[in-house]
């Protein structure tokens, strides 16, 4: 506003004016959207493949009735707050009152697994990640139909420490042989479909944040998983092999100029 007033373009002007300006321009440079480079350098082959398969394609081929497509991933430090003052329900006219203050009363770390195409979901809480707890999720889906007698199974996962790398390929290979580990690119948790249902879970099921123990915590995930499964259809996933192409031209860097030689 006084830069307006010293610059002569108007004698005087409200704040309001000037937020309306600000507001209608095309430009609003205190605006700003946080996010990552991709920096892996097999970034379009790896996200090509994870694509490919939401298309139900496979190194070219496609995918038989009997293949399927799951994404797995773990919500991590799902706490359990009680408030230090009763949570008062809504009522007419006033919303819902959620005491500020909170006492922890421990954690939980869901797991939870999708069937892409078929929209069947599967999940455990855990009191923590790792190894041990990503592979009962994988069996308690994999010893079950139709997974169990599948052609392969193909499970898109992240490169958390429960499941990264050629160890873990081996490891989950030797327990279910028609098991396929495809890995997501680095810092491209967006590419997996699982975390599009963690949001819902994070919107619907566990805001606001008022659980009397862990025990509640973990019927409210379960049963609004069981309630979810109830409703489910698979998630209208629109990016594809074009649009990663396009992608990558808008992100691609100008040249570095070398200066020249003297």
């Amino acid at each position: 506003m006084r830069e307006a007033q010293r610059s002569g373009i108007v004698a005087t002007i409200s704040d309001k004016t000037v937020w309306r300006w600000l507001h209608d321009d095309a430009i609003r440079p205190w605006q700003h959207r946080s996010w990552i480079f991709p920096r892996d350098p097999e970034f379009v082959c790896k996200a090509g493949r994870v694509l490919d398969l939401y298309a139900r394609h496979w190194k070219g081929q496609r995918l038989k009735a009997d293949e399927f497509v799951i994404c797995a991933d773990e919500k991590t430090s799902i706490q359990a707050r009680i408030r230090k003052h009763p949570t008062l329900p809504p009522q007419p006219a006033r919303s819902a009152r959620v005491e500020h203050e909170y006492r922890r009363v421990g954690a939980w770390a869901y797991l939870a697994a999708l069937d892409v195409h078929h929209a069947r979901l599967y999940g455990r809480c855990e009191p923590k990640t790792g190894i041990a707890p990503f592979d009962r999720l994988v069996s308690e889906v994999m010893t079950q139909a139709p997974y169990r007698r599948a052609r392969r199974v193909f499970w898109i996962v992240d490169n958390g420490s429960s499941h990264r790398g050629q160890s873990s390929l081996h490891r989950l290979q030797t327990a279910f042989p028609n098991l396929v580990l495809v890995h997501t690119p680095i810092h491209a948790s967006w590419l997996n479909q699982i975390e599009i249902y963690f949001s819902i879970v994070q919107r619907k099921a566990l805001v606001p944040n008022d659980f009397s123990s862990l025990q509640d915590v973990e019927a409210r995930l379960l049963g609004f998983q069981r309630y979810y499964q109830t409703i489910a259809t698979p998630f209208e996933w629109k990016f594809t092999r074009t649009d990663l192409c396009e992608l990558m031209k808008k992100l691609a860097l100008p040249p570095i100029h070398q200066p020249a030689a003297a």
